[in-house]
């Protein structure tokens, strides 16, 4: 823990090795209410990430098509001229898996994200800013559908007045975050402070499943800690409020990112209602994700800081699902994603710089710098290159540097190789306004 919150490190803490179950896979879908997820896997809500340029590159990273996986992986201008990116993909692969070779009664041949979540988003402020900001924090494009908002906060009849306003937006489920351990929040009652007032939880329920129609879930921890553990509680309470699905992030407040996630504990929360549950919590690799049903009986998986340091995980347990194996991603495959994406995020602001100053994307030099970190985790040489984009200025020099380290490399046929990396030890560090809670 460190400042005012906790930080998120992309390093696990002895990650423990699993190898894939004979017999389970990821669920080909989930019904979250009326909205099916297909297949059964949620990119996790996380704040200073999941923004609408992030969530529709991991939604378009995760796409199969009938032959296989685009060649031209030109993702950024495709869906900058398209405004909702029809089906894509963002890499190129060396031995593309083509819809023929998936049984469609176990997988999605489409994608390999069935349901992207927003940003944690406070109710408080969403219910009083002006709509041209409103637009900022609840912008998304019909390429990302199904999409869920996800709220925090501690008052029932603001919360209620909040998910109102995610409903008239278009959006397909509402969540209520009760996981987020940063102090900011916990110490306005929010995020997993809550989980210490199961009364108040109840109230804040009610409340928001009264004022709308959409499925209504809710992404909680364990407890505060280990002598306060209340998931399988707070899961009957969902339950018998008329939530339409729930998902458990397998740590306690007090251990943050740390530790290892306690999957029993998804296991007694699946055993203990009727509605989906989602697992979330150390899901690294597929094999994980498998390993995570097999040992739950989880309904759908959730990631979070996994798919921005691999943007093709969702593809990849798609992918093994289908066909028990799945591709890793080349020297050029890398190259591939870090430009689309760095394009994107240019193309956005280019998109909103007309707008009001509250609708606009903000600056995508520092958010380049930001996601310089996720993208480059493992990659042999990466704190060179890091380091070269933290020096730039613009966000063409942030291109040219990429250009410069990978080029040369993908000419000389390098394999990449990931290895630990010098710095694979420290927290991620994000700028202060950005908490990262998944």
């Amino acid at each position: 823990m460190a400042g005012r919150g906790f930080t998120v490190k992309k390093n696990w803490d002895n990650p423990v090795e699993h190898a894939m179950p004979a017999e389970a896979r990821v669920p080909a879908e989930v019904r979250l209410g009326s909205v099916v997820v297909r297949p059964a896997t949620v990119l996790a809500p996380m704040a200073g990430v999941t923004d609408t340029v992030f969530r529709r590159f991991i939604r378009h990273a995760s796409l199969f098509s009938q032959a296989g996986v685009r060649a031209d992986a030109d993702l950024a201008s495709h869906i900058s001229e398209s405004r909702c990116g029809a089906p894509g993909s963002v890499v190129e692969s060396q031995s593309p898996v083509g819809e023929s070779q998936i049984d469609t009664a176990i997988t999605n041949a489409q994608s390999g994200c069935g349901l992207i979540m927003t940003e944690f988003t406070s109710a408080d402020g969403l219910a009083r800013m002006r709509e041209t900001k409103r637009r900022r924090y609840l912008t998304f494009y019909d390429d990302e559908h199904p999409i869920g908002a996800q709220l925090f906060g501690s008052n029932p009849e603001t919360l209620a007045e909040a998910a109102r306003i995610v409903e008239e937006t278009g959006f397909d489920t509402v969540d209520l975050n009760l996981g987020c351990p940063a102090k900011r929040v916990v110490g306005s009652n929010g995020g997993s402070g809550l989980l210490r007032d199961l009364p108040k939880i109840g109230e804040i329920f009610r409340a928001i499943r009264s004022a709308v129609s959409i499925p209504f879930t809710v992404k909680f921890r364990m407890g505060w800690n280990e002598s306060q553990i209340v998931c399988v509680e707070l899961a009957r309470m969902a339950e018998a409020e008329g939530l339409n699905g729930l998902a458990l992030h397998a740590r306690t407040r007090e251990q943050g990112y740390s530790g290892q996630a306690q999957w029993n504990w998804i296991a007694a929360v699946k055993e203990a209602v009727r509605l989906p549950v989602v697992g979330n919590g150390d899901i690294r690799t597929p094999e994980d994700a498998a390993a995570m049903v097999a040992e739950t009986g989880c309904d759908a998986v959730m990631i979070g800081r996994a798919a921005p340091a691999n943007p093709w995980i969702f593809r990849q347990i798609a992918q093994y699902t289908a066909t028990g194996a799945y591709e890793r991603p080349t020297v050029e495959d890398r190259y591939r994603m870090i430009r689309a994406y760095f394009e994107m995020l240019m193309a956005e602001a280019e998109a909103t710089k007309d707008l009001p100053r509250d609708a606009r994307m903000g600056d995508p030099v520092g958010k380049m710098k930001q996601f310089a970190t996720w993208f480059t985790h493992g990659v042999p040489g990466g704190a060179k290159l890091r380091g070269a984009i933290y020096h730039a200025r613009t966000g063409p020099e942030v291109l040219a540097e990429v250009e410069r380290f990978f080029v040369p490399r993908i000419e000389a046929g390098e394999v990449f190789e990931p290895e630990p990396d010098a710095e694979s030890e420290d927290a991620l560090s994000f700028p202060d306004a950005a908490l990262v809670c998944d």
